[in-house]
């Protein structure tokens, strides 16, 4: 789901709330780092932290007349609190979005929760991004409010709550991503700096930001930002939709036509930061394209080529050394959920670019079924490129410990089901 403003008045009204019984835990087969999970802000992440004079202003949870629970942040409410927060529920449900944190599984919200739900689906490692209060890129806290010093404020204090609350639950399995600040480029690299420090490996960025009236990437405004990012090795995050454009029919088509078509809307991202010419820039910068398949990834590439081949302004990559192409299979990783014909063309897309999502809690999401959405993804591939596309792409991109002993007990449990030799 995109990072909406608010949901149509139809679908954020109230709705009974079905919980289908617990899922049993299945065997790991596969070790699973998930680069895109999302978590919904717990009521304290930001009155706990702002200042005294800031809190009355900063995001706080308030009760309505209907019942539901809503954040009010800078005298505005924001409708929704679940964005999309629906697994564990019946599909027939999943238009209903979650109007209070009980009509929501409790790790959406609560990281000890979240493990045991990771336990539950056979998933290791997870990356998580805000929901609604923040917007996927942390916009609305950084770019709402009237006044800066709340807009700061309520930026430090998510971030805080996000390494100090989420990710110190289990350093080993919670992976730091923060959102960045989005009024001055050089502040925004001073933060990038200052967590790295602190054990942030990844940031999540608007994915189009002259989309939200920010300068666009072909201005050069953000390379002081970018250049933290490669100093650091702080991988950039691209969510489909960070910036609420999205690749869209008709106003009046069936809603199914948004759904189909976000899996093909990071391909307009991954063009415009390819031509921006902000990878040739920073060769070294790490872009994640969260939630946006690779089914499409071959046929881009095929389509660099062409391009670059009946190009008449030659100059355009000639400082760089490599085409287009080659550009995007350095420096872009793409996520796949439920991409089966895409690996047909894994090693075109470059297998060591493929990276694994569950999605968790979305609508989307493979919880509590990944393991089995893996086997009949995956059982066509040798175990090392499972490996690579499962976990250990992930892990390197983002500097992360996997325990040998982890890997090994899903390795056997996976050649034992499929009857593979032991390697």
């Amino acid at each position: 789901m995109t990072d909406t403003e608010a949901l149509p008045a139809q679908l954020a009204a109230r709705h009974p709330v079905t919980f289908l019984p617990d899922p049993e835990p299945v065997e790991r087969r596969f070790t699973v780092v998930s680069v895109d999970d999302h978590l919904v802000e717990p009521p304290n992440v930001f009155q706990d932290r702002v200042p005294a004079n800031l809190r009355e202003a900063a995001p706080r949870i308030v009760e309505v007349e209907n019942g539901s629970q809503q954040w009010l942040f800078d005298g505005q409410l924001y409708p929704n609190v679940g964005l999309n927060a629906v697994v564990g529920r019946p599909r027939n449900e999943y238009l209903h979005e979650p109007a209070r944190f009980d009509e929501m599984r409790r790790g959406a919200w609560d990281p000890v929760a979240r493990l045991a739900e990771m336990d539950l689906d056979g998933v290791w490692a997870s990356m998580c991004f805000p929901s609604l209060i923040s917007g996927f890129a942390g916009r609305r806290l950084t770019l709402g409010p009237r006044d800066p010093a709340l807009a700061f404020a309520s930026f430090r204090a998510y971030n805080d709550w996000h390494l100090e609350e989420w990710v110190a639950t289990d350093p080993e399995r919670l992976v730091p991503l923060q959102i960045p600040w989005l009024r001055d480029p050089e502040v925004a690299a001073d933060e990038i700096r200052r967590n790295a420090a602190r054990g942030f490996r990844a940031v999540s960025f608007p994915d189009i930001p002259h989309e939200l009236g920010l300068p666009s990437l072909h201005t050069g405004y953000w390379d002081p930002f970018f250049a933290a990012c490669q100093d650091t090795d702080t991988a950039v995050c691209l969510h489909f939709g960070s910036a609420d454009s999205t690749l869209r029919a008709a106003p009046d088509a069936h809603i199914h036509t948004a759904v189909v078509l976000t899996g093909f809307s990071a391909v307009v991202p991954a063009v415009d930061w390819l031509y921006s010419r902000v990878p040739v820039r920073f060769p070294g910068l790490k872009i994640i394209l969260s939630e946006g398949g690779i089914s499409w990834v071959a046929g881009l590439l095929d389509r660099l080529d062409h391009v670059d081949r009946h190009a008449e302004i030659v100059d355009l990559w000639s400082a760089s050394g490599l085409t287009p192409a080659e550009v995007v299979q350095r420096n872009f990783w793409f996520c796949f959920l439920d991409d089966v014909t895409a690996f047909a063309t894994r090693h075109r897309i470059g297998i060591e670019n493929i990276l694994c999502e569950v999605d968790y809690p979305h609508a989307d999401s493979s919880w509590p079924n990944t393991q089995n959405m893996l086997a009949d993804e995956l059982r066509p591939l040798p175990d090392d490129e499972i490996e690579q596309v499962t976990w250990r792409n992930a892990a390197n991109l983002l500097g992360l410990e996997v325990p040998a002993a982890v890997v090994a007990t899903a390795l056997r449990a996976r050649q034992a089901a499929w009857g593979r030799t032991p390697v």
